[in-house]
């Protein structure tokens, strides 16, 4: 909507033909563009509004504030449905539209192919959720990462598997980047001496199949104590019924892909037991967000969900970096980024390495108690 209105006044301005109006707009300082993929449609859309919504949240407060180097800052959020093609093609079109900073980013397999776009535009990117190790792959300099990568996530939840008693594992990806790396990942920490975890197999499921019964039964035969689903929620709930169907009573865990949006929708009791999620930041379940979710909510109308914060935070760095590199350049802008001080941000201060990952990540392990998703506390 904002992005129409955007080109909607800008249509309306040329056709005024001059006048006062257009001496008006002449003499204020254009807005500073930041730009967000985000997905608007399809099974991950309840996330892409957390993100877009507290991304906007961020750019309204500070031009309450008095905006960035004497100028307004104007957040365009486009839809990529997490899907790859079409996050290629919009990423062009928040180039055409002169944007400073990228700040979205929820699905890897959707940002990973809109690198190459922004870095041939010398468009940096503070990408706010997808956390995949593709995403370094090109060691472009330009990218930075707000939450912690597949490796830092892997390596979390096969500490809380061993915690809780695990010896055989079987992973299970929906083919697409997030989901393969953490499996992966997760794959290799468990291979370290001393886990005492073997992973038993790793298997591959469809998106958006309306029934994963045969992997379930072939999970079942394969005597595992423990399951670990790296994708997104949609997929996640149907895999959990067709798992407690077939008789599988072991733990189930899923990656934070799917630790929002409908995971627990239709499940019983009995089939939540034993679920648990390796998550990034969930607003509810932290003390220290809630006078910014009463912020949230007040906006909104809505107690937040999980992305918003990254999304908020990635915003934050994005103008931080604007404000100390005093232009909207994008070289400058970039190095301002990669120099970023101990920023303090809702998930903790920031500070990127060489290769653009955060420094101390934020995780939390969750469990379903009474319907819903709960804390795990450390150790």
């Amino acid at each position: 909507m904002l992005t129409v209105l955007v080109l909607a006044g800008a249509t309306a301005l040329g056709g005024c033909g001059g006048g006062d109006a257009a001496t008006s707009t002449a003499e204020a300082p254009a807005a500073i563009r930041l730009g967000a993929l985000v997905p608007l449609s399809g099974t991950n859309a309840q996330s892409g509004r957390e993100m877009r919504d507290a991304a906007q949240m961020a750019v309204d407060e500070v031009n309450a504030a008095g905006g960035v180097l004497g100028r307004k800052v104007e957040l365009l959020v486009l839809d990529d449905a997490c899907d790859p093609g079409t996050a290629v093609v919009k990423a062009n079109d928040l180039v055409a539209q002169d944007i400073t900073v990228s700040v979205g980013g929820y699905c890897s397999s959707a940002t990973v192919p809109t690198l190459k776009v922004f870095r041939d535009a010398g468009v940096p990117m503070v990408i706010a959720l997808a956390t995949s190790t593709d995403l370094l792959v090109p060691k472009y300099d330009s990218i930075f990462l707000i939450s912690g990568t597949v490796t830092a996530e892997g390596a979390f939840a096969v500490a809380a598997m061993r915690r809780m008693g695990s010896k055989r594992l079987i992973i299970v990806n929906d083919g697409t980047s997030f989901p393969v790396t953490l499996g992966r990942t997760t794959t290799e920490a468990a291979a370290k001496p001393g886990t005492g975890i073997e992973t038993v197999a790793t298997h591959e499921l469809s998106q958006g199949a309306p029934s994963y019964a045969r992997l379930a039964k072939q999970i079942v035969g394969e005597k595992v104590d423990t399951v670990y689903f790296t994708g997104y929620y949609g997929e996640a709930n149907q895999l959990i019924k067709d798992l407690r169907t077939a008789g599988f009573d072991g733990r189930i865990f899923v990656g934070d892909g799917a630790t929002d949006g409908p995971l627990l929708t239709g499940l019983t009791a009995a089939q939540t037991k034993n679920v648990y999620g390796t998550a990034l930041m969930v607003p509810a379940l932290m003390p220290s967000l809630a006078g910014w979710s009463q912020r949230f909510a007040k906006v909104t109308g809505r107690q937040p969900g999980a992305g918003g914060p990254e999304a908020y935070d990635a915003v934050t760095v994005a103008v931080d970096a604007i404000k100390r590199a005093g232009s909207v350049d994008h070289a400058a802008v970039r190095a301002a980024i990669a120099a970023t001080p101990d920023l303090p941000l809702l998930s903790g201060t920031v500070k990127f390495n060489p290769d653009g990952t955060r420094e101390n990540p934020v995780f939390l392990l969750l469990e379903v108690r009474d319907g819903k998703l709960a804390e795990v506390p450390a150790g």
